[in-house]
């Protein structure tokens, strides 16, 4: 049976699975709620460029925006790692 996740989930079963299959929290919680919604987030998003042409100076930014530790001794690669799998 589907655990209820509170209102901040809109489909339960649908987050269940992409944690199963080892999403972080939070975009299980994008994913599923989007698909609540009738979006197709992989048509949506996307439109960013590779994180391998992005400056240091742009990840570190990035990096700082949605708070990953230890950043300001990463170098770019480091730097790439972490926010991929943030």
């Amino acid at each position: 049976m589907t655990k209820d996740h509170g209102p901040s989930i809109k489909d339960d079963k649908l987050y269940e699975d992409l944690r199963d299959q080892g999403m972080s929290k939070e975009k299980a919680a994008r994913i599923a709620n989007a698909k609540a919604r009738g979006d197709e987030p992989s048509k949506t998003g996307g439109a960013a460029s590779p994180y391998e042409e992005w400056t240091k100076d742009e990840l570190y930014e990035r990096a700082q925006e949605i708070g990953i530790d230890g950043r300001s001794k990463m170098d770019k690669s480091e730097l790439i790692e972490a926010l991929r799998s943030h």
